[in-house]
């Protein structure tokens, strides 16, 4: 008989956004912004964020989406009663490895590149 072990990692808020943080630095066009609720943004779509719910959440195209999901055993993010279908949550474990994360958050980083500017909503002085 096989017994599975289960590696737990408990951190702190603080901590998985330092994690964050760095898994931002990893990627030089990439900028965090956002003070309470860090996120990343291009052409004005967002491609990461951190969520109230202390987990970061990455947004994937299609194929990338399901085999993320598949292989890290996660699921889309919910956000206030909401499937976000383009997101995938990033459990603790993979947030601890950004070696391993890296490339995932470079490909949302390059998927969001590719999608239609979203137009700017400030207004004219």
């Amino acid at each position: 008989m096989t017994i599975a072990v289960i590696k737990v990692i408990s951190m702190s808020r603080e901590e998985k956004i330092e994690l964050y943080n760095t898994l931002v630095a990893t990627y030089p066009d990439a900028v965090r912004k956002g003070d309470t609720m860090p996120y990343t943004s291009l052409n004005g779509h967002m491609y990461s964020y951190f969520t109230k719910d202390n987990f970061v959440a990455l947004k994937l195209p299609d194929a990338e989406r399901i085999h993320f999901l598949d292989k890290y055993k996660t699921t889309l993010v919910q956000q206030y009663g909401i499937v976000q279908k383009e997101y995938v949550t990033v459990p603790d474990d993979l947030l601890a490895n950004i070696g391993e994360l890296q490339p995932w958050f470079a490909l949302s980083y390059q998927y969001t590149n590719t999608l239609k500017p979203k137009a700017t909503t400030k207004k004219k002085t």
